[in-house]
């Protein structure tokens, strides 16, 4: 498929596609708006070595959802995305499914209540560990967060909406995990935004003509590229703590419910919207994942089904070609808007069979078949990740 460009189908890539020098896609499931999207950002000067296309790539803003960029001596905002550090968190315990009661309702309605959920939607006041985390956050900002976001740290440990959950899931083992899926919320967003118009107005002010606006660089050496590199990092870290205190309160949560205090056995961690500076091919190279988490060898990883679906706990396997990346997710293959206006009510109901959420009209969007099929998308990344555990849910909590 050397430069074709056309869409692979069936169940699993069977070998990476070429789609040119710059390019290099594992989706067996792709649209064609998607790899037009993708192609635009290959031609970029200073791409090294080829963008890297994941299993569950999309459209997204400017830069595809699904990607890792790798660039030198300049950062594009719109490659990370408005969800800066977004990503995921999972905890395994010493609990089997067995040892959980049959209504898990009260456990439901207990999370719900401790974490605030929505888009908008804070905390009121903070908790003694969310207080220590923003002062953490706090003293090395270097920056006003407040300028963003009056009310920043009132966002630590929040959820937000769309495709932000939290879950209580089981493996093929019978061990309960806890797991959850959030980033850096409006203080993480209204940063993003910022430095794409700063990216935009230095393209216009230099006459610099770009295939697409949103993906308006910063080149380093510059102040601006300062300024975003040093919040950037800042958000992820605030990304980092608000997933470890939602997932502090989603213990202590199971822990009431149980009945008995929670061993962790195991807590992993990972973003897949965030930039590192990585050795690529021989070079050092700013690495941008948008919708991808870091699969180097050994390291280990969470990538989420859709609502009602498997997840997976993975290692990474060290791909070079890939960018040592792996995809994060199964990937929109419906809009929102789409999505709202095909599937109904009923066929939510039916895919979240067995597994206690909030039935609502509001999580049509959301629902699984709005989604690629999340075993396509493994069977895709099998030279990406190994797969250690596959999660099924019991418990699904959302925002409107």
């Amino acid at each position: 498929m050397e430069g074709s460009g056309e869409i692979a189908s069936g169940g699993g890539n069977e070998e990476m596609q070429r789609v040119n020098d710059r390019l290099m896609n594992w989706a067996s499931l792709i649209e064609e708006d998607t790899l037009r999207q993708a192609e635009k950002a290959s031609r970029l000067p200073f791409i090294h070595p080829h963008i890297a296309l994941m299993p569950d790539a999309h459209l997204g803003k400017g830069a595809t959802v699904g990607s890792v960029i790798p660039t030198l001596g300049a950062l594009i905002p719109a490659a990370v995305g408005v969800d800066i550090g977004c990503g995921m968190a999972a905890v395994r315990t010493r609990y089997h499914r067995d040892d959980l009661r049959s209504d898990l309702g009260p456990l439901r309605l207990a999370i719900e209540r401790a974490v605030p959920l929505s888009a908008g939607v804070y905390n009121t006041r903070l908790t003694d560990s969310a207080r220590e985390r923003v002062d953490q956050l706090a003293g090395a900002a270097g920056f006003d967060p407040g300028r963003y976001a009056k009310n920043w740290q009132l966002q630590l440990g929040t959820l937000g909406s769309g495709n932000h959950f939290i879950e209580v899931c089981h493996d093929e083992n019978g061990a309960v995990w806890l797991f959850l899926h959030s980033g850096s919320r409006g203080v993480g967003n209204k940063i993003a935004s910022h430095h794409i118009r700063v990216a935009q107005e230095i393209m216009t002010q230099r006459r610099i003509t770009l295939p697409d606006r949103d993906l308006a660089y910063l080149t380093e050496g510059t102040e601006e590229f300062a300024a975003y590199l040093h919040e950037l990092r800042w958000a992820q870290s605030f990304a980092l703590a608000n997933r470890d205190e939602m997932m502090d309160r989603v213990v202590a949560c199971f822990a009431a419910f149980v009945g008995g205090p929670v061993e962790e056995l195991e807590r992993v961690q990972c973003h897949h919207n965030y930039t590192e500076q990585e050795t690529h091919f021989g070079k050092q190279v700013w690495l941008s994942r948008k919708g991808a988490i870091n699969a180097a060898a050994g390291v280990p990883g969470l990538i989420p089904g859709s609502m009602g679906d498997a997840s997976y706990v993975v290692t990474g396997r060290g791909n070079e070609q890939a960018l040592n990346s792996s995809p994060h997710g199964a990937g929109r293959s419906y809009s929102r808007s789409k999505a709202r206006k095909t599937f109904t009510r009923q066929q939510l109901r039916e895919a979240m069979k067995g597994i206690e959420f909030r039935d609502t009209d509001a999580f049509l969007d959301e629902i699984p078949q709005a989604y690629k099929p999340i075993d396509v998308v493994m069977r895709d990344a099998a030279d990406l990740v190994e797969i250690r555990h596959t999660l099924r849910q019991l418990v699904n909590v959302k925002g409107d």
